[in-house]
This record gives structure tokens, sequence and C-alpha cells, in this order.
């Protein structure tokens, strides 16, 4: 049964008031009385929760969280691109709304250390005053790392927290921190205590009891803040659709193991770099089976030093391979571990595969273990490489045949469990596509929420809270603020616009050809034939009669023109509309038409 407001907001002021580093402010104070005066009355009293990435996408997570003229940040995330972005490296939040209020930014709060959450910090945090941020450990030691590719981002204000942290931000937030399992260690869910009560932002998570390297899911703990009063449930809809409980981390070693067992080969793992309680096992199965471990991939061996440095990875040093050894050691003793299970076209298993790797190529014996679930659109690149394993002799192992690969995040009846132990009044699903957001508002409802009190948004649709005579009402506003994405793309941010994007998709479609018009300066005569280069559009030697066909009608767009043609531009314009026409007359394609004129 869900609690009311009422008797919430008593718990929370008990509890908060026997916590010296975490008093509320007192609000009939002659201090905080000018302050408020200062303040619109639009403002005043006014709790605002936005999302400006997660709610649309799995990627990009960034939360703020605003009362009155205070605001505090929960993550900064990346996501990568899809195949309707040629050329773009990732895509940030947009922060625009922020960047004008950098003043009242307080703080920033990371869950983890994965890139959909840490990865925009980089280029964000200079933007909105560069404020201090808390995180854990194990996500201080990545971001710093991260950070020391980016020199001109200046020094970032780290506080390392963990979860018996409470930290008070400006006058009306104060800041505790719930651990909570998922696939790398120091997750953490964000406590926020506010004037209205207190919000949970469960960030990425599992329900583990016997974790690797990591400590179990505190139920107990879920349970006192559930008691204590949740306003608002903020929680990850990743694997919403997915029914049952998630395997525990230790439940893949034991498997692993009984196929370490029987390989007498080279053992070959894919897997996120980012999976760090399955690297500490494979570490450890690899000690057990008297093999060593050869690293490949930038952020498996720049995630695995970090680690290692801080104490969270625990292994021999001796169990690592180096390039010099690698030559000299037996099949039945070397696992190679990497990144690449996704197929990617840069990453060392494909380059192994395909035979372009510099120090070593699949054979016979080998057997590769897909080590990580199939991430949505990249279906065909997998099988592609594992149709290329399998040609080459070697064997394939992936996570639907055995229980090689754990998720990172709550299905079903963990997230029911959530619910129940947290007792929220409001209920927000974050950090999925929106039909995953619809599933876990639906699970919300049968767990005995109230459908009123259910939001599902959109990436910066503002959620309000007001405070009433004896409760707490919420409206899922109208109002958006900024979140169109803002594209990295080599060493630019948010300069690759929508319309460029057109220009690369039209040219990976139907290719481009290029017009080049030598024209006489004083006569305005076009000298000898126009030249044309095609590219992805079609093959020159093999189309002569298009290609001489379009000279032609070039030659007599130049000649005919008009006085209404007075300059360049519109020559160009008149060449590029009429030899597009032409050419899909021809083709059916439409190829993107560069024209140029020389002039002579």
């Amino acid at each position: 049964m869900i609690k009311t407001y009422k008797s919430q907001k008593t718990s929370f002021n008990r509890q908060v008031s026997n916590n010296s580093k975490a008093s509320l402010p007192q609000r009939n104070s002659n201090k905080n009385k000018t302050k408020y005066s200062a303040l619109s009355s639009d403002k005043k009293g006014k709790l605002r929760v936005m999302v400006l990435g997660g709610l649309e996408e799995v990627g990009r997570n960034m939360t703020a969280i605003e009362y009155e003229n205070e605001i505090i940040i929960i993550d900064m995330g990346l996501m990568f691109p899809d195949d309707n972005m040629p050329g773009i490296d990732f895509i940030i939040p947009n922060t625009t709304y922020l960047e004008d209020k950098k003043d009242n930014i307080k703080g920033v709060f990371i869950t983890h250390g994965h890139y959909d959450h840490i990865g925009a910090i980089p280029y964000t945090m200079p933007k909105i005053g560069n404020p201090p941020m808390f995180m854990g450990k194990m996500t201080a030691g990545l971001v710093r790392r991260r950070q020391q590719e980016f020199k001109s981002g200046g020094n970032l204000k780290i506080k390392e927290i963990d979860e018996n942290s409470s930290i008070k931000m400006g006058r009306h937030f104060t800041v505790e921190f719930l651990r909570v399992n998922h696939s790398i260690p120091d997750c953490f869910a964000i406590l926020v205590h506010t004037p209205l009560g207190t919000i949970v932002h469960t960030g990425d998570f599992k329900i583990d009891f016997s974790p690797v390297n990591d400590k179990p899911a505190n139920i107990n703990r879920m349970a006192r803040i559930g008691y204590q009063g949740v306003m608002l449930l903020m929680s990850d809809s990743t694997d919403a659709t997915s029914p049952g409980y998630q395997l525990s981390e230790s439940k893949i070693g034991e498997e692993m193991s009984k196929l370490f067992e029987k390989i007498e080969g080279r053992i070959i793992i894919g897997t996120f770099a980012s999976q760090l309680a399955r690297i500490q096992k494979l570490f450890d199965l690899a000690a057990k089976h008297n093999r060593r471990i050869y690293l490949q991939g930038r952020s498996m061996i720049s995630n695995v030093e970090v680690a290692h440095e801080i104490g969270y990875l625990k292994f021999n040093p001796r169990l690592l391979v180096s390039d010099g050894e690698l030559p000299n050691i037996p099949d039945n003793q070397i696992i190679i571990l990497g990144t690449g299970a996704q197929g990617e076209t840069n990453a060392f298993l494909s380059k192994m595969v395909n035979g372009d790797h510099k120090i070593f190529s699949l054979k016979a014996g080998d057997t590769v273990l897909f080590s990580s679930s199939v991430i949505p659109g990249n279906e065909r690149s997998i099988q592609h490489l594992r149709d290329m394993i399998v040609r080459q002799g070697a064997k394939v192992i992936n996570y639907r045949m055995l229980d090689i690969h754990a998720g990172g995040h709550a299905k079903q009846e963990d997230l029911k469990l959530m619910i129940r132990l947290m007792q929220p009044k409001f209920f927000m699903p974050i950090e999925a596509h929106h039909f995953m957001l619809q599933a876990h508002a639906e699970l919300a409802e049968e767990m005995g929420i109230d459908k009123n009190n259910i939001f599902v948004a959109d990436n910066g649709q503002v959620l309000e809270f007001r405070k009433t005579a004896n409760d707490v009402s919420a409206l899922l506003t109208k109002e958006k603020v900024p979140t169109d994405y803002v594209m990295v793309d080599g060493l630019g941010v948010g300069d690759v616009s929508s319309i460029v994007l057109r220009d690369r998709r039209m040219m990976s479609a139907d290719g481009m050809i290029v017009v080049i018009a030598t024209i006489d300066a004083k006569t305005g005569d076009i000298i000898g034939n126009p030249d044309l280069i095609s590219r992805g559009f079609i093959y020159m030697k093999e189309n002569k009669e298009i290609i001489e066909k379009t000279r032609m009608r070039v030659k007599k767009i130049v000649r005919e023109r008009t006085v209404a043609i007075s300059n360049d531009d519109e020559l160009k314009n008149k060449i590029r509309n009429d030899v597009g026409q032409f050419l899909f007359k021809q083709t059916k394609r439409r190829p993107m038409v560069l024209p140029v004129v020389i002039k002579v």
C-alpha cells in the first residue's frame, strides 16, 4: 500500500534532523526570506525534473533536478550513432538549458563508469562551469583516465563517495548513495532529498545476491529507504521487456569453468571492456586452468589497468602475456581477451578473423566465446563474423548456447522488487526506448502505483512537483527543454547539422557526381568538354553513353544560359537541377550533383 505524502514528509524530516551533515534549511529565517523574495513567484516552491537524454534511446543518459534557483545533475553519458548517421563518432546531450544557469548548478553525480553515463563529461563540463563532481572510486579512476585525453578541458573537481556519504548541496538538496549491482564495480543509486520529498534515481542496476568482486544487493537498506518515504522513483528500464530474474555473474563463472576444462586449443573471448566483473572471473579461471591472458583492444587494456591500480581487479600480473612472450605460449595455455563481440569493424576480433591483425590470425582448433548479448542493430555484422570464424575451422560459443553472459540490467521480477521495496508515490521509468519505458510503467501499475502517478516522458519534457495543503502534486507538463542531438565528429562538437547528415546519407545511398565546366571569362563560352567525376554512383568506363549525354547536357546549359542566369551561383544551380533530373530519368537514382565552374 502506498503511503500518503504527509507520512513520508514526517519520516524524512526526522531522518535528516538526526544527520549533522544534512540538515534542512530553516525556511522561516530572515536570511532565507531575503533569498526567497528575490525569486519569481513562478519558481518559488517548484521542483522540476528534466531528463536531457535516455528517455527515447539507450544511452546519452543525463538528468537535471531543479528546485527554485538550484540545480543538480545526474550522469553525463554519450550514445553511439545508428546506421543513419554516417561519419558520426557519438552523440552527447544538449546542455543549452543549463549553460545560462551555470551559477545555479551545485554539483554533478555519476551513478557508474560506463560511457553511456560518463562519456560526455569532457565535452559538457566546460560548458556548465565545471561544478564539483561526486562518484565512486572506480568511476573516478575511469573519468580521470579519460580526461587525460582532453587536456584543454581543464581539471575536474572530482570527489569520491561511497554508500555512507551524505552531501549537502546548496540550500535545498541533500544527496545520499545506495550501492547497487551492475556489470562494473562502484555503481550507486542516487537519493536526492528535496524540500518536497525524496527522489531515488536507480542508475543502471540488477539484483545480484552473489556478485563477483562486489557487495550483494542491500535489500534491507532499500526497504528502509522505502519505509522512510520515496516521493519519486526513477528506475532503469533497459530490460523491462524481459521476464524473470537477471542471471548472477557468479553463475557465468561456473559455466565458463566447465567449458575451459574441455577446450584444448586457444580460447578467444570477446566481451565488453566495461564488464569488469566478467573480466575478474576470467582472470580467476585463467589461474585455475593454468592459462595466461593476452589483452587486446585499447579500452580493454585501459579499463584493466585502472581497475587493477585501485584494487578492483585482483590478479597476479604474471598472468598477463606481453607481445614478445606470445609466440612461445602453447595454445592450451593462452586466453586472448578483448573487445569486438558486437562485430565492430576496427575491433580486434574482426581484424583477427579477417587476417588484418598485426600479431596473430584465427586458425583451426581455436574456440571463440561471444560473452555478451547482441546489441539491437548489430545482428547482421555479428552473424557475418561468426560465419567467417567457422569457415576458418574454429568453434563459436555464444550466450544463447550456454550461460556465458549475464546482463547488467534488472529484468521484470527484479524491477517489481525494486518498486515494492521503494514504495514510491510517483514513478518515472528511465534509460530506455519508449516501448521499454511503457512496459516498465505497466509493471509499476501492477505493483499498485496509481496510473495517474506514473509518468512516461520524452527527452526534455519537464515533470513538475508542487506542495499542496497536505500533499504534493505532480504534473507532466508540455514544456520541453532542448534535447536535440549534439553530434561529435572528430574534433568537431555540434558542428554537424541535420543538413550535413542528409548530404552524407544521400552520398552513401546514391553516390555523387562532380561536374566541372571551364568557361572563357571574357566571352562566357565553354572551353572543351565538361569533366565528370563519379564516386559511388556509376562506374564511368562501363557507362560511357550516360557520361557523354551528361557532358552534352552541361554544354547545352552553358551555351543557352539566358540573362536570367546572371552569375556563377545561378549557373551552378541550373546545372545541379537539370543534371540531377536527367540522371534520375536514366538510372532511377539521385546522386548528389556538385557543379564546379572555372573561369579562365
